[in-house]
């Protein structure tokens, strides 16, 4: 642990609040993207396969706790609530999200550092993650019309990765033999996705305006 990855995981842990501050203080989904909430559901999913049989920290139990429940219950909010579901745009989130997981679970099959279930299940869910924002740009970019929770709940997402990027950086530097190049790329593309929103977003709090993607 040091303070990047801390930071990076309180980041990650704000992002989520702020989307289910949200959906359950305003009981809508407006703006969100049901696809990318179901890819993050399978990411963790499949990352914590080791929840109940390898123990390192209450911290680490916790988190996965927290992230598991949490996009589950963000799945269930969309999908089920009688009120929360009827702002959810379905005609616009129409990103066909399983060409994003057949190609990132064929990818991991080949490329894994170990060819264990657990280990291919562990790329999988690194090689998804790094792709799983893209349903919810494009539905901003459909739309154009993003919230000011939206934003932050983008935004926080984004500043999570890149603060796990100087993490990994620290951690060459301090820790002998500290090698992960399937995590170092998978967060790396992830971040760079980010970019172009990170553009705008930072254009709109600098000139007051409001967030808007180019369509």
């Amino acid at each position: 642990m040091n303070i990047f990855r801390l930071a990076g995981d309180m980041t990650h842990l704000a992002s989520v609040l702020v989307l289910l501050l949200k959906i359950h203080t305003i009981k809508s989904c407006a703006g969100i993207s049901l696809k990318t909430q179901e890819l993050y559901a399978i990411v963790f999913a499949t990352r914590y396969l080791d929840l109940f049989t390898v123990y390192i920290s209450l911290y680490n139990t916790l988190m996965k706790l927290i992230f598991l429940g949490s996009s589950f219950s963000i799945v269930w909010y969309m999908r089920r609530h009688k009120i929360v579901r009827r702002s959810y745009d379905k005609d616009h989130d129409t990103f066909r999200h399983y060409f994003l997981i057949i190609p990132c679970f064929l990818l991991a099959l080949i490329i894994h550092e170990k060819f264990t279930f657990k280990e291919v299940m562990w790329a999988f869910s690194l090689y998804l993650e790094a792709v799983a924002i893209l349903p919810q740009l494009v539905l901003l970019q459909r739309t154009r019309n993003i919230d000011n929770l939206t934003g932050q709940y983008i935004f926080l997402l984004g500043a999570y990765r890149s603060l796990y990027i100087l993490n990994w950086i620290y951690r060459y530097f301090t820790q002998p033999h500290y090698s992960h190049w399937i995590t170092w790329i998978s967060g790396l593309v992830q971040t760079l996705l980010y970019a172009d929103f990170f553009y705008y977003y930072f254009q709109s709090w600098k000139n007051n305006i409001k967030l808007e993607l180019p369509a």
